[in-house]
Formats: structure tokens, C-alpha cells, sequence
């Protein structure tokens, strides 16, 4: 897999990568100060990254949730964890349906970001903080990591189900901002 292509700053979620075009200027062209940007060529964006990241932000959500029904003592929280486990396990559905039809299967384990992640919340003091904190920085990946996929992505089958997770993400973070 090409997971090079995944940047994080610490979530696993796709990044994109411009380079500068290497064009000769055209002799008749007026030329482009000092200060112009060279324009960007964006990468596309693989299906297999995507499903690495995705996948390992489902299982994420599931496990960090279920730690919350477990931990927490807010009902709010719970209300809110019971949530992420129903929602999150349907678009992991769809993106192992979507998957399969490219022989693509979501990874049963977590990217080493997500699973650092999993493991501070396990022993956070602060339980409630914790797993604020990390949903809404989870969730604003998840919503960058469908949103460039639905737009750019190479697989037509796993944008589509790009288009449909981002809405549920935007969805969640909305729910975590009212928490």
C-alpha cells in the first residue's frame, strides 16, 4: 500500500501534495514576479490509502466509544458514544461493501497514530476530556479525509461512499461542538 500518501499530524488522514510546474515560459508571456506562486499539480488520491485511513478511523470511533459507554460518567457522553458506534459501523459497512468491489478490505487493526490515541484515552484520568478532545480532532480529519477523497479520489465505487461519510462526519463534529 501506498500509505506514504497518508499525512496525519498525528490522525492518519490523507494529505495532498503539490509540486511545481517545470514548463519553459513562453517567449510572448509576460513574466511572472518573484512573488507569483507556481501552480499546483494535486496528486490524485489512491483507494487503498483512503481505505487504510478510513477504516482505521471507523474502528477508531467504535473502540473509543465503546470505552466511553464503559467509562464515562455523563450521560451526555454515553448518548453521544452510542452515536459514534451506531453511525461509525454503518459507514464502515458501506466502505467494506464499496471495498470489495476492489478487492479492498478495511484493515482490522488501527493505524499507529489511531491506536496512540486509543491508548492515551485507556488510561486518561480524565476520561470525559479526553475523549472530547480526540473526537473532535478525529472527527475534523474524518471530515478533510472524505471531503478530498469525494472530490479527487481515483475509484468512482469508494468516492461515492466518501460522499456519503462526510455529511455523517460534519454531523458528528456538530453533535461534539453542543457536548
Amino acid at each position: 500500500m501506498r500509505l506514504a500518501a497518508i499525512a496525519i499530524a498525528g490522525l492518519a488522514i490523507l494529505g495532498t501534495a503539490g509540486c511545481a510546474s517545470q514548463e519553459a515560459p513562453n517567449e510572448g508571456a509576460p513574466r511572472a514576479s518573484a512573488r507569483a506562486r507556481p501552480p499546483v499539480v494535486i496528486r490524485p488520491l489512491f483507494p487503498a490509502d483512503y481505505m487504510a485511513a478510513a477504516s482505521s478511523i471507523d474502528l477508531f470511533e467504535i473502540r473509543a466509544s465503546e470505552l466511553a459507554l464503559a467509562r464515562s460518567g455523563n450521560s451526555r457522553t454515553r448518548d453521544f458514544a452510542r452515536t459514534m458506534i451506531a453511525d461509525h459501523r454503518g459507514t464502515s459497512a458501506q466502505l467494506s461493501f464499496g471495498g470489495r468491489r476492489l478487492n479492498l478490505l478495511p484493515s482490522a487493526t488501527l493505524l499507529p497514530a489511531h491506536q496512540a490515541l486509543l491508548d492515551e484515552l485507556s488510561g486518561s484520568d480524565d476520561f470525559d476530556a479526553t475523549y472530547r478532545r480526540q473526537q473532535l480532532a478525529v472527527h475534523r480529519a474524518a471530515v478533510k479525509l472524505h471531503s478530498d477523497f469525494a472530490a479527487r479520489g481515483e475509484s468512482p465505487t469508494l468516492r461515492a461512499v466518501a460522499r456519503n461519510a462526510a455529511p455523517v462526519e460534519r454531523r458528528h463534529l456538530d453533535m461534539l461542538r453542543r457536548l
